[in-house]
């Protein structure tokens, strides 16, 4: 007997599930939306809005468009962004992540207030990253990883922010560095800007993958917390597969399994898992697939 079980607490999160909703309900209409970059990193998703008639456009696209709407996405865009729409006559539908809003303001308020030293915990280049780096004139330093943390200048003041998706231990890991090497003549503040409900997903996930002799994390492979959730899994589960959608599953992952388990990032739609689901039961016929209570 196989048991299939999908994560309850994997799925869109409130700035997704917003920021579709925006396109969803614009899109009903009928009228033309342009959307700058992917809504969500899941092309399967991605691809379901288009067909709907969202146009997925970038900086430079966009640049050339004039008295049209343009969906910003979560993730949050740099003031230049609000300013080129000014300029071109463009209606902005902002779906920026309240989260990541606050985080912006902060950061702008802090660099306006002179501060010699704005590094930020992110991705080089992700969307949101762009986003905060943007209400410094583009001064903050990012640094991606602990690893790059030793490259800050010590004897200048230090406000540490982080993007709010990256992982909590090793935000702390670098906090407790820049302490032990801080100078003393020197400040450093940090501010824990990390998302809650990408947080709190870690031991969730965790315990998920414990409980599961195979586990599937469906996500799109440019999605920052589906990285780090998915390295999660790993680390407590080494029969872990990264998937972006139910024609990568290999029928040989289930040979000898009893109970399989469906998770996935922020960024993942439920439909997406279902479809997972769904695919093995058809690649193992001879099996009763049976759901799994969770938490049994």
């Amino acid at each position: 007997m196989l048991h299939i079980e999908i994560d309850n607490g994997s799925g869109f999160c409130f700035g997704v599930t917003t920021a579709i909703k925006k396109a969803e309900e614009e899109l009903a209409k009928g009228n033309t939306l342009y959307c700058l970059g992917d809504i969500v990193h899941n092309g399967m998703e991605c691809e379901r809005l288009r067909k709907m008639g969202l146009v997925t456009i970038d900086h430079d696209e966009m640049a050339r468009l004039h008295d049209v709407k343009v969906l910003l996405r979560a993730h949050g865009e740099p003031p230049a962004t609000y300013e080129l729409a000014r300029q071109n006559n463009i209606e902005i539908i902002d779906a920026t992540c309240p989260v990541v809003l606050q985080l912006q303001k902060r950061i702008k308020s802090q660099f306006d207030s002179g501060a010699s030293q704005i590094v930020i915990f992110g991705k080089k280049g992700h969307a949101e990253v762009l986003g905060l780096v943007g209400q410094t004139q583009g001064e903050a330093i990012v640094i991606e990883s602990f690893d790059e943390v030793s490259r800050l200048d010590f004897t200048r003041d230090i406000y540490l922010y982080s993007q709010t998706t990256k992982s909590l231990d090793e935000f702390h890991r670098i906090i407790e560095y820049i302490q032990q090497h801080i100078a003393p003549t020197a400040t450093f503040k940090s501010f824990d800007t990390i998302c809650r409900s990408v947080a709190n997903r870690m031991p969730n996930i965790s315990q998920f993958a414990s409980r599961h002799d195979l586990i599937l994390f469906v996500c799109g492979r440019k999605s920052s917390n589906g990285k780090v959730l998915y390295n999660e899994c790993l680390r407590i589960n080494r029969n872990t597969h990264l998937i972006e959608g139910p024609e990568e599953i290999d029928p040989s992952w289930l040979d000898g399994v009893e109970t399989i388990g469906i998770c996935g990032a922020t960024s993942t739609p439920k439909w997406l898992m279902e479809q997972c689901r769904d695919a093995i039961e058809k690649l193992s016929p001879r099996k009763l697939v049976t759901p799994l209570t969770p938490g049994s």
